[in-house]
């Protein structure tokens, strides 16, 4: 790396300066969102149903408990939410037990969050045992705190998981990026008052107000937070 990354605490215009890092995991870390919908595919045609692949769209992003339960009441199924949560689950512990794959750039913003020491927060809707077994892969020690969707009274798209990351890593919201692929997790980060830069991976997300979007996590760096930070 080299020097010309500024100091985590330098202030920028009007007096702001990045505190934290804030990022999701599926579809933003690593590429999962389709292992998810093809768990889901092969769980409902295991009872009988065949999804609709406009679908994809709507549970892509959400908690578990949304997605499933948009599933079940779209098909029918015979099946109750904590069951169908149960083989979700299972299912998509077995397919990153043979591979996960990391997003373009993921580990070298990774690696240089920790080399700069910015305080960082994996945030997820997926649930506690799901993360614990990605973080073997993303290296644990790149984060101060994970927060799962099953640890918080309400996930995204509330701001409640990143509102709970910012306090636990003692930042101002208002003074974290955040990194997220899909509306549901730009909504909760959003709503809870951060920076967003949306790296959409299932579904198109348009530029706002306090929301960047590109097209990759190559495209950021801790420079391109700063500036991020600044309104540049």
């Amino acid at each position: 790396m080299t020097s010309t990354v500024p100091a985590l605490g330098t202030r920028t215009a009007e007096g702001s300066a990045l505190q934290a890092v804030l990022l999701d995991m599926d579809g933003t870390l690593v590429d999962t969102e389709g292992f998810w919908w093809d768990v889901e595919v092969e769980v409902f045609a295991s009872l009988g149903h065949t999804l609709d692949e406009s679908w994809r769209h709507v549970v892509v992003g959400g908690p578990m408990t949304r997605s499933a339960g948009f599933l079940i009441e779209a098909t029918g199924a015979d099946i109750t939410l904590p069951e169908l949560t149960v083989l979700l689950n299972d299912g998509f512990e077995e397919r990153i037990d043979h591979a996960l794959p990391l997003m373009p750039g993921a580990a070298r913003l990774l690696a240089e969050l920790y080399e700069y020491e910015v305080p960082t927060a994996l945030v997820s809707a997926s649930h506690r045992r799901i993360i614990d077994r990605v973080l073997d892969r993303l290296g644990a020690h790149h984060f101060g705190l994970t927060v799962a969707g099953d640890e918080v009274p309400r996930t995204k798209p509330h701001p409640d998981p990143y509102l709970t990351a910012a306090a636990g890593l003692g930042a101002d919201p208002a003074r974290c990026a955040v990194v997220e692929d899909t509306a549901t997790g730009v909504a909760a980060a959003e709503a809870a008052g951060c920076h967003v830069v949306a790296v959409p991976s299932v579904a198109p997300i348009a530029p706002a107000p306090r929301r960047t979007v590109v097209t990759s996590l190559e495209e950021i760096d801790l420079t391109f937070l700063h500036g991020l930070m600044a309104g540049r």
